[in-house]
This record gives structure tokens, C-alpha cells and sequence, in this order.
């Protein structure tokens, strides 16, 4: 076992303790009877979306057309791309805030480069390569300051917004080539879904993937679940840290460059107030700020239901001064439902799972001694975790 499975192993065991009562195992051939999930983590959002659907469509039926939901999940791609990042750096305790300035920045970056004279294809990593170093700074930053990465990615989101808007002369970049195959392929729709939809479904499978079943996705839990006890054990905290907020640059930037292509123009005022959607999106999804755990696929559900909240208060004709309190009731109401199904879940799975099952010890027959009466004592033996 590697230290970073090691880690997680301790990092886990350690969440399941509970009140110091004994584990029996399952026997083997019976482990195959027992469900290996009872609940998965993203089945209460998963829900919840399911419902606030059902219920705007309900009465409007319109809602449910197809060009309409697919126009409302195609809003919510900008700030789920952005989720999808920012689940990793929430995982390991940390969180970026500057996500809505480095998508300004980026969006003004390439399209002044096209405006110049670049082929808009070859403006793409250019902007990528942005979103990867403005995320490398705030971890610089962050790691040689040692101050939190709240305050550092507070005063970077100013940073790159400013010089944004700076590059922009404060005004829309337009005269764009909007003909060029960039802008009506990545702007347009493929197969009747539009691209940005398909970029998305790519970046969730992969990033998904690299969460759960790779040694980068360990490290980061395992930072999250106990940050002292994960860099005792050899896990590189500094370098993960980097890898992390450098990954949410990426995705901002894919989502800057999806914007450019849809929107055919560089506004530098976009991206305002997207930081804390794309960190309720990640909240609502199942991602603590506590860290030690994360889900892609929960952020991005957490992602459509604000983008399908703001569609059916349009539906529901609610005044525009109401806009804000009724999305904030409605993420209130979902955190607190998905909090319930958790809870539920995890009651089951600690009474009854796969490999364990926790409970008190077993009574003993009157009459019969204790295992510990008979045993002699024998020297204190040292524990495997302390130094030799």
C-alpha cells in the first residue's frame, strides 16, 4: 500500500469511528448479499433537480420543451465547467475565488487575439495556457505568503478582473470573424445538442474519473481529510496544492473559451458574482467546505438547478426584486434535502454494509470468564505508526 492509500485509508477510518464500539466483519461469502452503496452521494441533488423540473413543467409545459431545457442547461455550462474545478480545490480544503475575474481575463485575452490578426483556433490554448497560470499564481501565492487561498484568490479575483477590464480599454472587444469555422462550430450546436453541452459531458467524465480513481484524486482527499497527517505520511500538500488550483484555471479557461465562441465577442464585465455560484453549485452537489471529498457530477447537478431556478421564475413571472431570495430559498431547500438523504444513507451504511458492521459487542453467557482474565500480561508492544 502507498502512503497516499495509506492516508485515505487512515483518513476514512478515522470518519468512521463511532463512539468506539467494535467492528465485526462480514463473512465473505455472505459480503455478496449486501448492497456495496446504499445511497450514492449524488442521488439527492440528483433528486431535487428531478423535482424543481417536474414541478415548474407541471404547470407550464412549455418548460419542458426541448429547445427550452436544453437552452437552460446550456446557461448553466459556463458555471458548471467552473464547478467541475473548483470541487478539487474545495476537496483539499481550499477554495478559488478568483474564477470570475480569470474567465474575464482569459475571454478579453482571446479575443484580442483574434481581433489582431490570430487564427481563433490557435487563440484556444493560448487562453487554456492562462487559465493554467492564473491558477498557478494563486497557488504561489498562497503556498509562499502561507496565507489561506479565501484571501489570496479575494485579492486575485480584483487582480484579474482589473486587468481585464484594462486590456479592454474598459469596452467590448467585437469585429471577430464570427464566419471562421471556431465560432459557428464551438458557438453552435452539434447533433442538435449545443457544443458547449458536449464539452461539458467530456470534462465531467474525465474529471469525475480522475477524482475517484487516480493517485492525483487520492492525494487530494486525503490533504482535505487530515492536511498534517497526509504531509507526515509523504504526500507532496505544496504540489497538489498547484495541481489543483492550476486544474479550476483550466476549466475557467475552457469556459472562457466556450463564451467567446457562443457570445462572439470580449466583454470584460462577464463572470461577475460566478466565484460563489460556481461554489454553491459545488456545495449543493455534496462537496463540503470541510474538504476530505468531492463529486463532479453532484456540482454540475448543483449547477443546473440554479440555472433551472432562474428559468422558472421567468416562467412563474416573479419580479425581478424577488430574483435573489427565491434562488437562495431554493438552494437552502435543496442543500437541506440532500443533508437528509446523506444522513439516511449513512445510518444504513454503518448498520448494515458490505465489509463491516458496527455494533456493541456481543453479551457473554453468565458464567463464562473473560477473554482479558485469562491472558497474561505481556509488554507494551509499539504501534506500526510509531517511529522505530
Amino acid at each position: 500500500m502507498t502512503e497516499t492509500e495509506r492516508a485515505v485509508d487512515d483518513a476514512e477510518r478515522a470518519r468512521e469511528q463511532d463512539g468506539g464500539r467494535r467492528r465485526f466483519r462480514v463473512p465473505p461469502r455472505l459480503a455478496w448479499l449486501l448492497p456495496r452503496r446504499v445511497v450514492r452521494d449524488e442521488l439527492g441533488v440528483l433528486l431535487v433537480l428531478g423535482l424543481l423540473i417536474a414541478g415548474i413543467g407541471i404547470p407550464y409545459p412549455d418548460f419542458l420543451d426541448s429547445g427550452n431545457l436544453l437552452s437552460t442547461a446550456h446557461n448553466s455550462v459556463y458555471i458548471s465547467l467552473m464547478a467541475c474545478g473548483m470541487v478539487f480545490a474545495l476537496a483539499m480544503r481550499e477554495v478559488d475565488l478568483s474564477v470570475g475575474g480569470s474567465y474575464a481575463m482569459c475571454l478579453v485575452v482571446g479575443a484580442l487575439l483574434i481581433r489582431e490578426g490570430t487564427p481563433p483556433w490557435l487563440a484556444v490554448p493560448v487562453m487554456l495556457a492562462t487559465g493554467i497560470l492564473l491558477g498557478v499564481f494563486n497557488a504561489l501565492v498562497t503556498t509562499l505568503l502561507a496565507l489561506p487561498s479565501f484571501i489570496v484568490t479575494l485579492g486575485t479575483l480584483l487582480l484579474f478582473r482589473g486587468v481585464g477590464l484594462a486590456l479592454a480599454d474598459g469596452k467590448q472587444i467585437t469585429d471577430l470573424p464570427l464566419d471562421d469555422s471556431f465560432f459557428t462550430l464551438a458557438g453552435g450546436d452539434g447533433g442538435g445538442v449545443p457544443f458547449a453541452l458536449w464539452v461539458l459531458l467530456a470534462v465531467v467524465v474525465v474529471l469525475a474519473v480522475v477524482l475517484a480513481r487516480t493517485r492525483f484524486g487520492a492525494r487530494v482527499r486525503a490533504i482535505g481529510s487530515n492536511p498534517d497527517a497526509a504531509e507526515f505520511s509523504g504526500i507532496p500538500v505544496v504540489r497538489t496544492r498547484v495541481q489543483a488550483l492550476a486544474l479550476s484555471g483550466l476549466t475557467t479557461a475552457c469556459a472562457a473559451v466556450l463564451a467567446l465562441a457562443f457570445y462572439g465577442a470580449g466583454d470584460p464585465t462577464l463572470g461577475q458574482g460566478y466565484e460563489l455560484q460556481a461554489i454553491a453549485a459545488c456545495i449543493i452537489g455534496g462537496t463540503p467546505l470541510a474538504g476530505g471529498r468531492g463529486s463532479v457530477i453532484g456540482a454540475v447537478a448543483g449547477a443546473m438547478i440554479l440555472s433551472v431556478v432562474a428559468a422558472g421564475l421567468v416562467f412563474f413571472e416573479v419580479p425581478i426584486n424577488w430574483t435573489s431570495f427565491a434562488t437562495g430559498g431554493v438552494i437552502l431547500v435543496a442543500v437541506a434535502a440532500d443533508s437528509a438523504l446523506r444522513r439516511t444513507g449513512r445510518r444504513r451504511k454503518y448498520s448494515i454494509s458490505p465489509g463491516a458492521v458496527t455494533s456493541a459487542a456481543p453479551p457473554r453467557a453468565p458464567g463464562t470468564p473473560s477473554r482479558k482474565a485469562g491472558r497474561k500480561a505481556s509488554p507494551a508492544q509499539p504501534s506500526r505508526r510509531d517511529p522505530e
